[in-house]
């Protein structure tokens, strides 16, 4: 939804409309891609600021639209879904990327998020001590 918003300005909660009607999801699922779709509009300019901070020697406009949109996710994932924890966001990027990205988008993807997921949390902080920092005092 994210990748045919970005390459033919169309609505992602449209496409998202479109595309369970063809493909019907659970409505957990429906609502989970919902939530990743009108956080990632919401957050893209934050979002787009730490992609383009942790990509050294490339501008975010020469980054894939796969690449660029999966980065998103993850992104997104890690600050604003607590459910979900960095490393899973990780793990489930680089998987999208094999699946979708060229050859080089699994590395890529890796190197990028753990950057990001660093500079957030730290190097040893985690991201339940970073939302809960009282917890286990």
């Amino acid at each position: 939804m994210l990748y045919q918003g970005e390459t033919t300005n169309d609505d992602p909660e449209s496409a998202l409309t479109n595309y369970c009607e063809i493909f019907p999801y659970q409505q957990d699922i429906r609502d989970y891609a919902r939530q990743l779709l009108s956080g990632i509009k919401q957050y893209q300019d934050m979002i787009d600021t730490k992609i383009a901070a942790a990509c050294e020697h490339w501008r975010l406009d020469r980054i894939t639209h796969v690449d660029r949109n999966i980065l998103r996710v993850g992104i997104y994932e890690m600050l604003f879904v607590p459910d979900v924890p960095p490393r899973v966001s990780i793990d489930e990027a680089i998987e999208l990327g094999k699946k979708y990205g060229n050859e080089d988008s699994r590395s890529f993807i890796n190197g990028v998020l753990d950057k990001v997921m660093r500079e957030y949390y730290g190097q040893e902080e985690s991201k339940e001590e970073k939302q809960n920092p009282d917890k286990g005092r």
